[in-house]
């Protein structure tokens, strides 16, 4: 009851805020250059989660988003962002790596693995929401949610409530989940650097 009363109140909150992205021109897409290793974490959260990892894609690997869908996206990044307490793995498990759909706290693999899964059940298809791998600023590991349409590829963050484009989240983009496949991952980059790059635990 107290998680829809908050969507709701998010819903009201988000309808009367900026227009949605609907309205803003095309941005190019990631470039992906061919398979590479997926995380440590994701392949043993598969091992656990047949079910989540099994999606065959729908054929429409990049969305086309009108306001209804923008707005969905935007409430549930934020709704997430703010049920979730970030918490690492070393803290909640005594482990550095474990992937998991958190109940009220986690890290930020556990954080996109829940959004990933309310907007799909809200009818986002799970080719277009692509598990990501990237450097923050401070070239630490860092994981967001790549939503892929055809205006360009966005982010939603667990440090950020606002989506942006994947060029403007001033992140070194590493390896996301492949659209073919969701258990095969795909580098970002043309060297191997994203391939060798297994961890992600982090706020």
């Amino acid at each position: 009851m107290v998680g829809k009363v908050l969507m709701a109140g998010l819903l009201c909150l988000l309808a009367l805020s900026a227009p949605a992205f609907a309205s803003k021109k095309a941005g190019a897409s990631a470039q992906e250059y061919g398979e590479t290793l997926p995380p440590i974490g994701f392949v043993e959260f598969c091992q656990r989660n047949a079910e989540a990892c099994d999606q065959r894609p729908a054929g429409k690997r990049k969305l086309a988003m009108d306001d209804e869908k923008w707005l969905l996206v935007r409430m549930v990044n934020a709704f997430v962002n703010g049920a979730i307490a970030p918490v690492t793995d070393e803290t909640l498990y005594g482990t550095p790596e474990y992937w998991t759909i958190p109940a009220d706290a986690g890290d930020c693999e556990d954080i996109v693995l829940l959004k990933k899964k309310i907007l799909q059940q809200k009818g986002i298809p799970a080719e277009a929401l692509r598990i990501t791998v990237v450097l923050d600023e401070q070239s630490e590991g860092h994981a967001v949610l790549t939503l892929v349409t055809t205006r360009g590829d966005f982010v939603l963050d667990n440090r950020r409530n606002d989506i942006r484009s994947w060029h403007a989240a001033n992140y070194t983009m590493l390896k996301r989940q492949s659209a073919e496949d969701p258990r095969k991952w795909v580098s970002l980059e043309s060297s191997s650097k994203g391939s060798a790059f297994r961890g992600t635990a982090s706020k």
